[in-house]
């Protein structure tokens, strides 16, 4: 099999497994996002994302992570609901939770499809080396996604893509025989500007730059210390993780829906009130949240975070 049929086989598989894209790039020295990525850890805009100054030669060049290393296959898998979202947006009067956090934990989800897409690949291919990854390793998931033709960088920092906005996952495999490459897609934001007006804490400080010590979803989630007095009327009514940059984007009011449906939300999940959430104890935390993102902020963050938005629920 030559090298143009591995690639259309692999996109097909993909498909079949359920990614909504795949995209192949050759893998090699991140040269510009190194740059980047440098300066915004020496600007602290990691805050007490501590993990992210580790092992920066491998997170700027795949071929340190995975000897023999020739390409990066990038996928996207789609979690949106057009019809939960919409829900979710409208009710102001209960604490909010992240809507990519609503469903099964992605990282499992996405994890199973790749590792047969892998074994797929491997079969057809009569011998593969390499890795998985989804979100778990020093691999810079969104700069992948670019050159492999997923979608192009928002002014928000995500990844958009012109058929399902910005509600997705990404994963890769890292692997040792090369394919056909895609060429990346060009930029659809324009003159836009709704993503940076909408945030509340001002963390786009300018298109395609954000201060992740200053984003909610930094605040409600990694962070592991009490969440500043001065913040607490800026949260809205997030405990965990923020969509607002990406509810007002555009492009996510044309998306098409996703079809994972272990990445479909939980309606417990979006109907628990205030009071539920103050009430809330370790065990039931656990049974709610168990194979779910939410258990990142653990039980004593997520109590934290329902403390800090009381007052802005009427």
């Amino acid at each position: 099999m030559n090298k143009s049929q591995l690639t259309e086989e692999v996109r097909r598989e993909a498909e079949r497994l359920g990614f909504e894209g795949c995209g192949f790039s050759q893998a090699g020295f991140l040269e510009d996002e190194a740059i980047r990525l440098e300066q915004w850890l020496k600007s602290q805009k990691h805050g007490e994302m501590g993990w992210m100054e580790n092992h920066f030669d491998k997170r700027v060049d795949p071929t340190k992570l995975v000897p023999g290393a020739k390409s990066v296959v990038s996928v996207l898998c789609s979690y949106h609901q057009p019809e939960m979202a919409s829900s979710h947006i409208a009710d102001e009067d209960n604490p909010k939770i992240s809507k990519y956090a609503l469903g099964e934990d992605y990282h499992f989800v996405l994890k199973d499809k790749l590792f047969q897409l892998f074994e797929f690949t491997k079969q057809l291919n009569g011998g593969l080396e390499g890795r998985v990854f989804v979100d778990s390793a020093p691999v810079m998931d969104k700069a992948w996604a670019v050159k492999s033709g997923l979608g192009w960088m928002g002014k928000n920092s995500n990844i958009l893509n012109r058929t399902h906005g910005s509600w997705f996952f990404l994963g890769e495999m890292i692997v040792d025989v090369p394919f056909d490459y895609d060429s990346p897609v060009t930029d659809h934001c324009g003159s836009c500007t709704r993503c940076i007006d909408a945030c509340p804490t001002d963390a786009i400080t300018e298109p395609y730059q954000v201060d992740g010590s200053k984003c909610i979803s930094y605040f409600t989630i990694e962070l592991r210390d009490e969440i500043p007095s001065e913040y607490h009327d800026k949260l809205g009514n997030w405990i965990f993780g923020c969509d607002i940059c990406q509810d007002v984007c555009p492009w996510n009011r044309k998306a098409k829906p996703g079809s994972e449906e272990r990445l479909f939300a939980r309606e417990p999940l979006l109907s628990q009130n205030l009071e539920y959430w103050e009430e809330l104890d370790l065990m039931e935390f656990r049974k709610m949240f168990k194979k779910n993102p939410v258990k990142r902020t653990k039980f004593d963050g997520l109590k934290r975070n329902v403390d800090a938005i009381k007052k802005n629920i009427t």
